[in-house]
C-alpha cells in the first residue's frame, strides 16, 4: 500500500447474524448468542460496531439499570477492541409507531418518538458514539390523504432539531429509502435527506448514510448519490450491500448482484478520500435463508473481501490511460478498459 492510500476500517451491525426468519417462514439457524457475535468482528476482521438503541439495552428500561447495562456492553466492546461506529433508534418495531413516529396524527405518539431519540442519544454518549443514525422507517403513508405531508416534512425536521439540541456533541446522519415499510416515504432519496439537514439549526453536525440498496430501490446508482453527498462533505456512513432489482430491500453479499456498480462505488469513495476522516465502510446484509448456523458470517466476510479486491482493482487501473480515453470521447475502448480490469485480463 503506498504511504498515501486510506486504510479502510469496516463496521456490521449484530443484527446482520440471524436466525434467518422472514415474513414467509419461521427461523431457519440459532440465534447466536450475543456476546459470540461481538467476538466474531474481530475474528472477521472488522473495526466497529453499529448498534440500535435496543442492540445495547431496552428501550423501556429505567436509566439507572440502562446506565449499568451500558457499562457492561462497553466493557465487552473495550475487551474485543471494538467502537461503536452509529447509534440509532429503533422506532418503527414499536406499537406506538405504527402510523409513523414523529410525523404520527397522534401528539402523544409524536412524543413518543421523540423522548425515545433523545434517549437513543443518551445511550451514544454513554457507549462513546458521536454518530446518530436516523432511518425514518415509518415516516411517510400508505396513502397522501391519510397526513397533511408539508406538516410531515416539517415534524421531522423539529424531531431532528430536538435531538441536535439535546446532545450538542452528536452528529445526526439521515439514510434515506424510497419505501417499505412505508407506502410513500416523505424523504425518498439522498438528496431529500441533505435538503432537511441545511433546515436544521446546526447543519454543520447533519450529514447522511447511504445505503447501497436504498439508492437502488430508488432507480438510482449509489456510486452518484455517494459522489454528490461528497461533493456536499456529507457522506459520513455507507452500508454496503447489492440488490437485485426494484423489489424488496434485499440485502445481498457486496458486488454479487452487480459487479461493476459495486466498482463504481468503490471507485467514488476511494478517488474522493471517504475514509481519511475516520469513516466506516459499513456493511448491512444478510444471509442467505439457507445458511447453516455454522457458516452464518460467511455474507459478512465476502462482502468485506469483494471490496478488498475491487479496491485493488480501483488503485491498479492506469489513471493516464482513463484520461486519454475521456480526452478523446472513447467512452467505449473506456469500457472495455474497466471491464477487462475487472475480469483481470487488462495488461
Amino acid at each position: 500500500m503506498r504511504p498515501t492510500e486510506t486504510t479502510y476500517r469496516f463496521s456490521f451491525g449484530p443484527w446482520n447474524i440471524s436466525t434467518g426468519a422472514d415474513p414467509f417462514g419461521p427461523p431457519v439457524r440459532p440465534d447466536m448468542e450475543y456476546a459470540r457475535k461481538l467476538r466474531a468482528y474481530k475474528e472477521l476482521g472488522f473495526d466497529a460496531v453499529q448498534f440500535h438503541d435496543d442492540d445495547v439495552v431496552p428501550a423501556d428500561l429505567d436509566w439507572p439499570s440502562a446506565q449499568k447495562r451500558i457499562a457492561e456492553v462497553k466493557k465487552i466492546l473495550d475487551g474485543e477492541g471494538l467502537f461503536v461506529e452509529i447509534i440509532a433508534p429503533r422506532l418503527w418495531e414499536d406499537p406506538r409507531t405504527i402510523d409513523g413516529g414523529f410525523t404520527s396524527n397522534n401528539p402523544a405518539e409524536r412524543q413518543y418518538a421523540i423522548d425515545r431519540a433523545k434517549r437513543t442519544a443518551d445511550v451514544g454518549r454513554e457507549i462513546g458514539c458521536k454518530n446518530y443514525v436516523l432511518w425514518l422507517a415509518r415516516e411517510g403513508t400508505y396513502i397522501r390523504e391519510a397526513k397533511d405531508a408539508k406538516t410531515g416534512v416539517a415534524r421531522i425536521v423539529d424531531a431532528w432539531n430536538a435531538i441536535l439540541e439535546h446532545d450538542p456533541d452528536i452528529r445526526v446522519l439521515g439514510e434515506a429509502k424510497p419505501n417499505e415499510p412505508m407506502d410513500s416515504a416523505y424523504l425518498p432519496t439522498v438528496g431529500h435527506m441533505m435538503a432537511i439537514g441545511y433546515k436544521t439549526i446546526d447543519p454543520a453536525r447533519s450529514g447522511v448514510l447511504i445505503e447501497s440498496a436504498h439508492s437502488i430501490l430508488a432507480g438510482l446508482d449509489p456510486s452518484d448519490d455517494m459522489a454528490f453527498a461528497l461533493y456536499h462533505g456529507k457522506l459520513w456512513s455507507v452500508h454496503l450491500n447489492d440488490q437485485n432489482g426494484l423489489k424488496y430491500d434485499q440485502d445481498k453479499v457486496f458486488g454479487s448482484v452487480d459487479l461493476r456498480r459495486a466498482f463504481n462505488t468503490v471507485w467514488v469513495l476511494e478517488k474522493n478520500g471517504f475514509g481519511r476522516n475516520g469513516e466506516c465502510v459499513g456493511l448491512d446484509v444478510k444471509a442467505m435463508r439457507t445458511t447453516s448456523f455454522e457458516e452464518s458470517t460467511y455474507h459478512l466476510a465476502h462482502s468485506k473481501t469483494l471490496f478488498l479486491r475491487l479496491l485493488d482493482i480501483v488503485r491498479s487501473v492506469d489513471e493516464a490511460k482513463v484520461e486519454a480515453f475521456r480526452k478523446n470521447r472513447q467512452y467505449e475502448q473506456l469500457e472495455m478498459y474497466i471491464l477487462n480490469m475487472l475480469m483481470g485480463k487488462a495488461s
